[in-house]
């Protein structure tokens, strides 16, 4: 069974929507379904059928969360250097090109939030970065096309 990388926060978030779905979502929608039903002949009742596309999504996440859950690893970044890019470090890089400057977060799949400069473990750009240094040139391939990076800056995510 493969092993979910976390950062603490991140666990704890996914928790509090398992939490969410649990005791106010799952609950509002058999509410729901049953208010439904009360209204007569189920297969032209759109509010039911509405309720129970909702119920399956619900269900659905459920299921997955309590996965990743299960096999959730919490990475402690207090044991790194912060001298090479890992999970758990934020990189400042620079295009090659450009000049432009870019910070990214590198965190676990399901803490990416690319608008809030988080990029999970298995995106281009990280596969890319991993293992590098300040100072050292890293190629990555997008899907916009080959762009060439100086990394400009390490620092632990806790730090």
């Amino acid at each position: 069974m493969e092993k979910v990388p976390f950062t603490a926060s991140g666990l704890e978030k996914i928790k509090t929507e398992l939490m969410k779905l649990k005791t106010e979502e799952r609950p509002a929608v058999i509410k729901a379904i049953a208010t439904a039903r009360e209204h007569g002949d189920l297969s032209e009742n759109a509010e039911y059928h509405a309720a129970r596309e909702r119920q399956s999504f619900i269900e659905g996440r459920v299921i997955e969360l309590e996965d990743v859950v299960s096999r959730a690893e919490v990475i402690n970044t207090s044991q790194l250097t912060g001298e090479t890019i890992t999970f758990g470090t934020i990189v400042t890089v620079a295009d090659e090109d450009t000049d432009e400057e870019s910070e990214f977060s590198i965190v676990g799949p399901y803490e990416a939030d690319l608008s809030k400069g988080l990029i999970s473990t298995s995106s281009p750009i990280a596969k890319a970065l991993i293992g590098k240094r300040v100072s050292d040139s890293v190629e990555v391939r997008t899907p916009r096309g080959t762009k060439m990076f100086e990394v400009i800056g390490v620092k632990l995510l806790n730090a």
